[in-house]
């Protein structure tokens, strides 16, 4: 099975080939900034031209549905359904958060996935091992990372740019004992939504919709009150 996977939720664009026999094909990223619809066609037609694939060839395209950027989610999200409407390919749709997950090696601590929303804010997932797979522990929330920190009762690694961005009030709310994956890793991966994209089934096209979170944890507990 021929992949292509799409991820346009953050600044960083990524386009991967993947194939279910041999792996990674090929991948581009490129820390562009908001402006994917601009930039993300020609970089697809790039990867398909440095590869020598041709997309004729593609069985299933995997696109990650946010959370992030609602432009960019939007753009990603139209451009996969673009490829596969009318076509005998099938379509995914990943979560970012759950795909940050896996840029962490195994570990016994828990692990906080986190996109940027601004002002301090993240989105963000808690998520534990449990033996060689990856367990999401919470729902997908939003909130400013002091009070996600203050709510956290035990050390957490943490991943994605939103822990990148804020890095050092990351280190300053947990004592310097918050561990970030560093920026090499810790961005969006196209390679790593395709791999997740192998293991669900094939999605019905018009069920593909951006998800976006946008109420905080303040919010939700406020709501359950009522």
């Amino acid at each position: 099975m021929l992949i292509l996977a799409i991820d346009t939720s953050t600044n960083v664009a990524s386009v991967a080939l993947y194939d279910s026999k041999k792996g990674v094909i090929g991948e581009i990223n490129l820390n562009i900034g908001l402006n994917h619809s601009e930039t993300i066609l020609a970089i697809i037609d790039n990867l398909f031209n440095i590869t020598k694939y041709s997309k004729d060839k593609i069985d299933r395209v995997v696109v990650s549905i946010g959370p992030g950027s609602f432009t960019g989610i939007r753009v990603g999200v139209a451009i996969a359904k673009g490829i596969v409407y009318g076509k005998d390919i099938e379509i995914v749709g990943i979560n970012e958060l759950d795909m940050l997950s896996y840029t962490v090696s195994k570990t016994d601590k828990k692990i906080i996935s986190m996109i940027d929303a601004r002002k301090e804010k993240v989105f963000y997932a808690e998520y534990k091992y449990d033996k060689s797979e990856i367990k999401q522990i919470s729902e997908y929330r939003v909130d400013f990372i002091k009070n996600i920190i203050e709510n956290s009762k035990e050390e957490f690694i943490f991943t994605g740019d939103g822990a990148i961005k804020y890095r050092e009030k990351i280190l300053e709310y947990t004592n310097n004992k918050g561990i970030i994956i560093n920026n090499s890793t810790g961005y969006s991966r196209a390679a790593i939504l395709a791999e997740l994209g192998i293991k669900k089934e094939a999605e019905n096209i018009h069920k593909i919709e951006p998800y976006y979170v946008n109420k905080t944890q303040a919010e939700l507990e406020k709501e359950k009150k009522v």
